[in-house]
């Protein structure tokens, strides 16, 4: 059995359209299956846990964008269950950086005849991600996105990162760098001007940004950004160059590998998830490695 769970509201109702599709071709198949529709924020967490209860579980399948199934992990993690993704959101970068394709007809193609693969989720206060935690300006950036009226705009044309561009040059006008202190893996770093700490376990965010080029889901290990000393205009003429990756060659750009990292700083810093603000500093995120079973 196959059980659903759909936010009507993702990609300004595309999730809603591809689920009529979807049905029709599961009825026609004669596949089994079971469908949930979510009705207010973390309610795909509140149903996966109630699913996973049962007996009959051959997946449990997000038809959303990555707000869902960020949802959905927080419900499923702990489980053997396989999770599995029908890309419908305005960014999708959780299923781009796993390779599920954006088509919903070859997603469901590979979510019916693939095999689980076990990847790594990352670990902030109890609460876990799947593709990176921001931390600073791409805190702020997310959660000035997830209430601008543009989101839904751009959602509807897939254009999701058009949309985290314009919410970033709004915040780049009044956003201060802080100086941290971070530590990973028991090595202390003393950071001054610090723009934003991205910790990736896929390579996107931002709705196809690639933040963090060799990030590997599967190595028990995040990567980590770090953009720092730079003015406002550097950082602006920067932020084009995250469309491929090439913001790594920038010497205000330090990446570097872990598996646990704290965070501290003089004033609070939002913290982001696959989007969804869940915190702010100070902090411990960690990785948990081979934590996830994914239909990819």
């Amino acid at each position: 059995m196959y059980y659903f769970i759909v936010n009507k509201v993702s990609g300004s109702g595309r999730a809603y359209r591809i689920w009529n599709q979807i049905e029709k071709r599961l009825n026609k198949e004669c596949i089994p299956y079971s469908v949930f529709f979510t009705e207010r924020q973390k309610h795909a967490t509140e149903l996966v846990k109630e699913i996973t209860k049962k007996d009959n579980v051959s997946a449990i399948v997000a038809i959303g964008g990555d707000g869902t199934v960020h949802e959905v992990i927080n419900g499923i993690i702990g489980t053997t269950t396989p999770l599995g993704i029908i890309p419908a959101g305005s960014g999708n970068d959780f299923s781009r950086g796993l390779g599920i394709p954006l088509d919903y007809n070859l997603a469901l193609n590979r979510l019916l005849n693939g095999e689980p693969k076990i990847i790594d989720i990352g670990n902030v206060n109890s609460t876990y991600f799947g593709t990176v935690a921001g931390i600073g300006f791409d805190g702020k950036v997310a959660d000035t996105t997830n209430r601008s009226k543009h989101k839904k705009l751009f959602s509807s044309v897939r254009l999701g990162k058009i949309s985290y561009i314009i919410s970033a040059l709004n915040v780049l006008l009044r956003y201060k760098p802080q100086d941290i202190t971070l530590k990973i893996d028991n090595e202390l770093h003393h950071l001054p001007g610090v723009w934003l700490v991205a910790v990736a376990i896929l390579p996107f965010y931002g709705g196809g940004l690639v933040i963090c080029p060799k990030a590997v889901s599967n190595d028990g290990l995040f990567e980590i950004c770090i953009a720092q000393n730079m003015t406002k205009l550097q950082f602006l003429r920067l932020l084009p160059t995250v469309f491929k990756g090439n913001h790594t060659h920038s010497p205000s750009i330090t990446i570097l590998k872990g598996k646990e990292l704290e965070i501290i700083c003089s004033d609070p810093l939002l913290i982001h998830g696959d989007g969804e603000i869940i915190g702010q500093t100070p902090t411990k995120i960690r990785i948990e490695h081979s934590a996830l079973h994914v239909m990819s």
